[in-house]
């Protein structure tokens, strides 16, 4: 069954609606960040404390919540000199347990 010309035009002027999804994909992709991103959909964090618990230094913290900010993954507020990150909204949760929920019924056999 071929598919007409109006519905091709159709279907690649749609494709504007996923326009710089792959960016944020690529930045999840990313075993640290996404680790990260998992954290913060748990609990509030410094930095330091997001240091600690993935075992690696500050500065790649830093780095890598810079990249989030930068695609307004996550948010900071500032509480005297320490600075706490969250996800800037629900949607990159709802993502990651999903994403979490499809891995499990992979490795599970689960899956339909």
């Amino acid at each position: 069954m071929n598919t007409n010309t109006g519905e091709l035009k159709q279907l690649r002027e749609m494709l504007s609606e996923v326009d710089g999804l792959s960016q944020v994909f690529r930045v999840l992709g990313d075993e640290t960040r996404t680790k990260l991103i998992y954290l913060l959909s748990l609990k509030e964090l410094c930095v330091c404390d997001i240091a600690e618990i993935l075992g690696i230094s500050v500065p790649a913290v830093s780095h890598h919540l810079r990249l989030l900010r930068a695609m307004r993954l996550v948010r900071r507020s500032r509480d005297g000199k320490h600075v706490y990150y969250t996800l800037d909204d629900d949607h990159i949760v709802t993502l990651i347990r999903q994403a979490k929920e499809h891995y499990s019924e992979e490795t599970t056999g689960t899956g339909g």
